[in-house]
C-alpha cells in the first residue's frame, strides 16, 4: 500500500492500477475507530453499503442484502435497470482482518463474479486514509460499473461520516458512470 502523501493532491475517483483492478483514495474524518466502526458494525455498513445480519470476523462469510434506495433520504425511482439489484444478495468471506488497520474480503466466493475487495485505514493528521483496493473485476464496462458503484458508496460514507445529508444514489450514480468512461479509456491508454 502506498496512500497519496498529504502534499499530492487526492481524487476522489477510482484509478486503474492493473488489469480488473480499481483502486480508491479517500479521506475521512478520524478516528480511525469511527471508519472503521462504519466497515464493520452492521448497523453502520447498511448506512453506506449493504445490510448485513454479522460482523466480519477473519474466515467467516458476511450476507448482504442490497438496499441502495434506503441510503438517502432523497426520494427516486429505482432506474429500471437496477431494478433486480433492489434486495439482491451477495456473500463476503473474510480473508483479512486487522481492527483499525485493514479488512479483506473474497466477494461472491465460487461464482463468476468473484473478486477480492480490501480496505485499509491509514491514519493522516486528524484524518483517516481509506485505501479501498478492488481485484478481479472482468471487462471494461464491468469495470465502470464497479468503479461508479464504489464511488457513489464512498460519497454516502463520507456524508454520513461528516453529519451530512446523504445525497441522493441513483442520479449520483448515474452521473458518475457518465464519468467513469473517458476517465478509464485514458487509463486503459496510459498502461
Amino acid at each position: 500500500m502506498n496512500p497519496t502523501s498529504a502534499t499530492q493532491q487526492q481524487s476522489e475517483y477510482g484509478v486503474v492500477v492493473a488489469p480488473g483492478t480499481i483502486r480508491f483514495e479517500r479521506a475521512f474524518p478520524g478516528p480511525v475507530e469511527r471508519l472503521w466502526s462504519y466497515l464493520t458494525e452492521p448497523d453502520k455498513l447498511r448506512k453506506w453499503l449493504a445490510s448485513a445480519a454479522t460482523e466480519p470476523r477473519l474466515g467467516e462469510t458476511v450476507d448482504l442484502t442490497w438496499n441502495h434506495s434506503e441510503l438517502s433520504p432523497h426520494a427516486e425511482a429505482t432506474p429500471e435497470r437496477f431494478k433486480q439489484h433492489q434486495g439482491a444478495k451477495s456473500r463476503w468471506r473474510v480473508t483479512r482482518y486487522e481492527p483499525l488497520k485493514a479488512l479483506g474480503v473474497i466477494w461472491d466466493e465460487g461464482t463468476d463474479a468473484e473478486s477480492r475487495v480490501e480496505f485499509e485505514l491509514v491514519p493522516r493528521g486528524s484524518d483517516v486514509v481509506l485505501v479501498l483496493t478492488h481485484r478481479g473485476i472482468g471487462g471494461t464496462e464491468t469495470l465502470g460499473d464497479v468503479a461508479a458503484g464504489w464511488h457513489i458508496h464512498l460519497d454516502i460514507l463520507s456524508d454520513n461520516m461528516s453529519d451530512r445529508v446523504p445525497r441522493p444514489f441513483w442520479s449520483t450514480l448515474l452521473a458518475h458512470e457518465a464519468e467513469y468512461a473517458p476517465r478509464l479509456r485514458d487509463d486503459a491508454g496510459r498502461r
